[in-house]
Formats: C-alpha cells, sequence, structure tokens
C-alpha cells in the first residue's frame, strides 16, 4: 500500500470518528447554546449588568445613611456570574455533549480564566473606597479556593483575601455564612444571579417561588441587587422531577414544561 494510499485511509477513519462522536453527544445539551451565546455576545447581557450595578450604587448610598454605626459595613456578593464569567466554561461543555461535568468545572476553576463580570469591579472597588467591606460568598468548594483567589486578585477586586473569600464547606446553604458574617457586620447590601444568594425563602424552605418574589419586590433594586445568568441556577432545578437524570431525560423535562398554545 502506497504511503499516500494509507494516509488518505487514515484521515478518513479520523473524520467518521470526529462525526460518529459529535452524533454521540446528547442533543439536549445544545438547549443551552443560545442562553450562552446571549450572555457573550449580546449588548443586552452588558446593559443589563450595568443597569444592575448602578442601581446598587445609586442604594448603597442610601443605605449608608441608614446603617447600624454600631457595626463596621459590608456587602455580600456571590462570586459565579455575578462578579466572574463563567461562560467560555458552559461553551467547553455544550462542545462536550453535556450541561456540567464536576471534574471540568474543578480544572476550569484551577485556571482562574473567567472574565469579569461587567460593572462588578468598579462596584466594588467604589464600595472599598466608601470603607465597606467586601465579602465574597460562594459555593466554590474548598479545592477551588486558591483558583477563586487567583482569579479575583488578576482583576484587582477589593477583599479578595482568605478573610474574605467564603466557600462552600458542609452544605450549599449559604444562610448559615450569611448569619456568620451578620454577626460582625452591617450587612448594606447582598449582590447575586441567583435569589438564593439574598434568602432561603425563595428555594429552600418549600415556598412558592413566585408568591416569594413578589411579597419581596421592593428589596430588589434596593437591598437585593440581581444579575442575569440565562445559563444555570436554582431555578432550573424546579423544571426536573426528584432523582439523578440524563441529559437526554432533562432535555425532555424542559420540553415538556415549555409553555405554548
Amino acid at each position: 500500500m502506497s504511503s499516500r494510499k494509507f494516509f488518505t485511509i487514515c484521515l478518513g477513519v479520523f473524520l467518521m470518528s470526529g462525526f460518529a462522536h459529535a452524533q454521540d453527544q446528547p442533543e439536549a445539551a445544545r438547549h443551552y447554546t443560545t442562553a450562552v451565546l446571549w450572555q457573550q455576545h449580546s449588548g443586552e447581557y452588558r446593559a443589563l449588568c450595568f443597569q444592575a450595578y448602578n442601581f446598587a450604587r445609586v442604594s448603597l448610598k442610601a443605605a449608608m445613611k441608614k446603617r447600624d454605626r454600631r457595626k463596621p459595613n459590608c456587602i455580600i456578593v456571590d462570586v459565579d456570574e455575578t462578579v466572574l464569567d463563567n461562560s467560555a466554561f458552559q461553551g467547553h461543555e455544550i462542545k462536550k455533549g453535556t450541561s456540567f461535568i464536576q471534574k471540568d468545572w474543578t480544572e476550569w476553576a484551577a485556571l482562574a480564566q473567567a472574565d469579569t463580570v461587567p460593572g462588578a469591579h468598579a462596584f466594588l472597588k467604589f464600595a472599598a473606597s466608601k470603607k465597606i467591606e467586601v465579602f465574597y460568598i460562594t459555593n466554590r468548594e474548598r479545592a477551588e479556593h486558591a483558583g477563586t483567589l487567583e482569579n479575583l486578585r488578576r482583576y484587582g477586586f477589593p477583599n479578595a483575601d482568605e478573610a474574605h473569600l467564603v466557600v462552600k464547606e458542609q452544605t450549599s446553604d449559604k444562610e448559615p455564612r450569611r448569619k456568620a458574617v451578620a454577626e460582625r457586620y452591617n450587612i448594606l447590601m447582598l449582590c447575586g444571579d441567583n435569589l438564593s444568594d439574598f434568602s432561603n425563602v425563595f428555594y429552600r424552605e418549600n415556598r412558592e417561588t413566585k408568591t416569594e418574589t413578589e411579597r419581596a419586590q421592593s428589596q430588589f433594586g434596593s437591598r437585593f441587587i440581581v444579575l442575569p445568568n440565562p445559563m444555570y441556577g436554582d431555578w432550573e432545578k424546579l423544571l426536573y422531577p426528584p432523582g439523578q437524570l440524563t441529559e437526554e431525560q432533562r432535555g425532555n423535562s424542559r420540553l415538556e414544561k415549555l409553555k405554548s398554545y
């Protein structure tokens, strides 16, 4: 067999194997494609982030006038999709044919390459200039602590240190960590992309999420600052039945929950 013919056969096998791999990827994983593209490319995403942090600045000034002077002031922020943009990771997972693999996430966090959420850095620097400390309460794991700190420090975020980065230890419930901060600080504001970043009443206490959101409506834009995240969140859990589901089963559940006519 000539070397040219051998090369042609090998090339054909390679291309066919790549095609087969692409065909094997769950179609359901591609449901997230538009959400990730919107976050990565749309002006509307950036505008909503700037809008959120512009409101935050105005509301923080008002909150400072009513602060409890017996304690130092702070704000609490989530990390992912609140100050760091992980859409590149989500794009990576889609191309693999999945929505999330923990091992991939741990490797991504260690790279410390997440971009910043528009407006986040300027707002937190403004807060620091007013002697307001920033606590980063995140559900990243202890193993991801070092990479997270490196990522925050890369962009010069204030209070990016061991004392102010609070990762998940025993539970993903952030309420105990928020209460621990509240014992020592006057919390002026909370920023997050998930309602669970503000209170447990929205998802964790078996209450109706939309009803609880209506009850808290006066706090959004003042005490609670919400960042846009169409890619993932606690809201998605409401779409699925209990138990471990395959990507395809999750995709079918999403289609079933679509409103139509």
